[in-house]
């Protein structure tokens, strides 16, 4: 499905009518979505993720294909569930870390009980 893309940039001032500014119409699946076939989505519940800017009931695009560097936040199973961390380098190995100042901080040590499912790359979220 292709949305309207305005030629414009929308400034957070005066209105001006949109319509007449129509540039083109863009299909979201092509700007977010970078390799379709190692992509999916997966809904968030929970709070722990919220200083990286992942709220809970957004939706998530994770691609298998991307490393999963430091820096990046990650989906990963580990016990017989799912889980969103950052991964963080520390002087013993690589971390999963919770981004959240509002819970306790969580951090999960990479080993074979971890696996890495793929990086987040968007978060939709309502406003």
């Amino acid at each position: 499905m292709k949305i309207p893309l305005l030629q414009a940039a929308v400034h957070a001032g005066f209105p001006s009518p949109a319509e007449e500014h129509i540039e083109k119409h863009i299909d979201l699946t092509e700007h977010l979505i970078q390799n379709p076939p190692a992509t999916f989505f997966v809904r968030v519940k929970g709070h722990s993720m919220t200083d990286s800017g992942i709220k809970d009931g957004d939706t998530l695009i994770i691609d298998r294909s991307l490393k999963a560097e430091e820096g990046k936040v990650v989906h990963a199973s580990m016990g017989g569930g799912f889980t969103v961390k950052k991964v963080i380098k520390k002087v013993d190995g690589m971390y999963l870390e919770s981004q959240s100042t509002q819970g306790p901080a969580v951090s999960i040590r990479l080993s074979e009980e971890v696996e890495i499912w793929g990086v987040v790359t968007y978060s939709i979220h309502k406003m």
